[in-house]
């Protein structure tokens, strides 16, 4: 294609033109828009201005509609708190008896009212309406306290002693033959033992959860009152219907010494009882009801058992405290051995600050008694060694001391082990060795006063015999005891070797004399009584008679003399006999094969 052609003058001019005149209507077009604008926005700043006062009560309206559902919203819950009071009130009204369930939830409507208007201070009639809930939490709390007191009292009896001896293993009981002496001192731990229910196990929930609406409402006084004063009355009659007593150190220092041994007797069967039924059930009584709160349940049990307590444990320490005696030692050991066995269990039940006055008392009892026994022990040596009764045995048997005193022995090593952790306790010395030590001294304290009684006999053979027929008692005893195993084999052969050396002298003091009558050798010769057979007769007739009669005389003498004596052991008794014989028969004999058709009777026959 070719260039385009150049416009023409006119063509352009008339298009310049056009434009001219497109470019002035726009701009009028523009200036009318502005002018049109301008007066729209006069007039919507005139109506906003027209409209504000609309606007305002508007919002305002719009704020009130909210303030009114606020404070309906608001009413509607305080009324709500005053219908549940009201709810609330009229159960409280009628008691928890009824309905102890509904009554707590009573309780609990009420503390939740009680908060709600504590957090809502600006309520007009705030104080008020806590006036009211607290009123009546105090009337429903009071409620509570007569309800708790009056099932409390309702389901606790007195326990019957008979009931209290059923718990008993059957070895302990009263009426069982086993039961007597030291064998019913001796531990048995828990077996044998039955359950005891001081109160019935269905109610203790319901006291429980009485407590525990007590003692958050601010009432711990009260239910500790309460509890203390039902739970203690109904314990101390128990005791008093099985025969506790409170005696004092001077009521016991009065006593006859077979009424207060029996006393003793009871009082350990009593401390059984107490301990291992009594205090433990009252302990698993106070940690069912008080389960919550550890500091009330400890101190509860505390003050319902310390009356019972100190009366059982002032008996103790009456016996302990009082004048020393040897027959008291075996009731001292029997006290010792009860409190060392119910010791771990006491520490258990009397368990916290509240109650250790009383597990102290019970430790301080029973190293008291452990010291008295121990000290009992060096009075008996020394009342066997200075025993001063005018007591003779005219036969020359066992002395009344010989026998008390190996009696005696013997009981002790009926405690052997509780003497074990006696002496540990007292002195922390070898038990063993002190135990031998002891033994060993109240045996020769003994044998030191059996032979100054020996000395009231006239009769010098009178007094082998009976120092022969009582350390024989004595080493047979202990023969036949553990305490051979104690003093050992050498003491009890060298008591045989004395026993054989008493039994030499009483033979050589009582038939010396009468031998001489035997002896074929002249009054006055060298020898004595047993010549050989071949020995020259050198006695005259009147001299053989003479011998005979004065034998016959001192024979029948010496027999009606030692007839009256004594040998109570069959062997030593037989043993002697046979010693008698074997000196006398012989010389006789000799003397009568020599001399014997002087002889007209034969005195022998009565040996």
């Amino acid at each position: 294609m070719g260039a385009p052609l150049p416009m023409s003058k006119e063509t352009l001019e008339e298009r310049v033109k056009f434009m001219k005149e497109s470019l002035s209507k726009s701009q009028t077009i523009t200036d009318n828009m502005v002018s049109i604008l301008g007066s729209f926005d006069h007039r919507l700043s005139s109506l906003e201005t027209a409209m504000r006062p609309t606007q305002i009560r508007t919002h305002s309206i719009r704020r009130a509609h909210e303030n009114i559902d606020k404070t309906l919203n608001a009413t509607e819950l305080v009324v709500a708190q005053f219908d549940l009071a009201r709810k609330a009130e009229a159960k409280i009204l009628r008691g928890p008896h009824e309905d102890l369930e509904s009554y707590l939830e009573a309780i609990d409507q009420l503390k939740t009212v009680l908060i709600f208007f504590s957090s809502n201070k600006s309520f007009k009639s705030n104080d008020d309406a806590l006036n009211r809930v607290n009123n009546l939490l105090s009337k429903a709390s009071s409620k509570l306290e007569d309800e708790f007191k009056q099932i409390l009292m309702s389901n606790s009896k007195p326990v019957e002693p008979d009931c209290l001896f059923d718990c008993l293993p059957s070895s302990l009981r009263p009426n069982s033959t086993s039961a007597s002496g030291e064998q019913s001192n001796k531990s048995t731990g828990n077996a044998g033992y039955k359950s005891l229910d001081l109160i019935p196990p269905r109610v203790l929930p319901l006291l429980r959860e009485l407590a525990n609406q007590m003692i958050q409402a601010g009432y711990q006084q009260q239910i500790l009152s309460i509890y203390r004063e039902t739970r203690s009355s109904v314990m101390e009659i128990t005791f008093r219907k099985l025969g506790v007593e409170r005696l004092t150190k001077e009521d016991v220092q009065k006593m006859q010494w077979e009424a207060l041994e029996a006393k003793i007797g009871n009082w350990i069967h009593f401390m059984r009882i107490a301990v291992k039924l009594l205090f433990s059930g009252e302990k698993k009584v106070c940690d069912e009801i008080f389960k919550a709160i550890e500091s009330i349940r400890i101190l509860c049990f505390a003050e319902v058992t310390s009356g019972c307590v100190s009366s059982l444990l002032s008996f103790g320490d009456a016996i302990a405290r009082s004048k020393r005696s040897p027959e008291k030692l075996f009731v001292l050991l029997d006290m010792y051995e009860i409190m060392r066995e119910l010791q771990p269990e006491i520490e258990t039940i009397f368990e916290g600050k509240p109650c250790i006055e009383m597990r102290e008392s019970a430790t301080s009892l029973t190293k008291r008694l452990a010291q008295t026994a121990h000290e009992t022990f060096g009075d008996f040596e020394d009342a066997v060694e200075k025993d001063a009764t005018k007591t003779t045995v005219m036969d020359g048997t066992v002395h009344p001391l010989t026998s008390y005193v190996i009696n005696y022995v013997k009981f002790l090593f009926d405690y052997r082990s509780t003497l074990k952790q006696l002496f540990q306790e007292v002195s922390g010395d070898n038990t063993g060795a002190q135990l031998a030590a002891i033994t060993t001294r109240i045996m020769q304290a003994l044998q030191t006063n059996l032979d100054g009684k020996s000395k009231q006999y006239k009769d010098t053979s009178l007094t082998q015999l009976f120092l022969m027929n009582n350390i024989h008692y004595i080493v047979r005893s202990v023969r036949r005891s553990e305490a051979k195993d104690l003093l050992g084999d050498d003491w009890v052969q060298r008591h045989r070797r004395i026993v054989q050396q008493h039994a030499n002298q009483y033979k050589r003091i009582s038939w010396s004399k009468i031998l001489q009558f035997l002896s074929v050798q002249p009054a006055g010769s060298a020898s004595g009584g047993g010549s050989t057979p071949d020995a020259t007769p050198t006695l005259s007739r009147s001299m053989v008679k003479e011998r005979f009669k004065n034998f016959n005389i001192q024979f029948e003498e010496l027999h009606q003399r030692q007839s009256q004596w004594t040998v109570p052991d069959s062997e030593l008794r037989e043993s002697l006999r046979l010693a008698i014989a074997e000196v006398l028969l012989p010389a006789y004999r000799n003397f009568f094969k020599r001399y014997g058709l002087v002889i007209i009777t034969n005195p022998l026959n009565s040996i």
